[in-house]
């Protein structure tokens, strides 16, 4: 990374601030899983989350360069979306990310709840 890993310009930054909304992660994953899609099919494939989100977490995306939008020339026209180079290498880390979620989820609700406990 180089360099102070706080600094405001800090290249590691890009990727926690990628991560950090609730859906990109995982509509990355999807597109990783299943190739193109069109946002119907994403959202019958994610659940829990709106037309509305979705398409301003795909905006997001297109914006960081992680999904590319393809338009076709037909009628009706139809749009869908697949990850960029960006967005394929981004797939390790989540899938890393989704390991250590697998394997110490149950420890951090239980924190959670003893926390609300007080």
């Amino acid at each position: 990374m180089g360099g102070d890993v706080f600094a405001a310009d800090c290249r590691a930054r890009i990727g926690f601030e990628v991560l950090a909304n609730r859906w990109d992660s995982v509509i990355v994953y999807v597109l990783g899983e299943r190739g193109p899609m069109r946002p119907r099919a994403m959202l019958a494939r994610i659940g829990g989350i709106s037309p509305k989100v979705l398409n301003e977490a795909l905006r997001r995306l297109e914006y960081n360069g992680l999904v590319e939008r393809r338009r076709y020339a037909e009628a009706p026209p139809r749009v869908d979306y697949a990850l960029t180079g960006a967005g394929t290498a981004l797939l390790e880390p989540i899938r890393a990310l989704g390991a250590w979620a697998a394997t110490h989820g149950d420890a951090v609700l239980a924190a959670q709840e003893a926390f609300d406990r007080g």
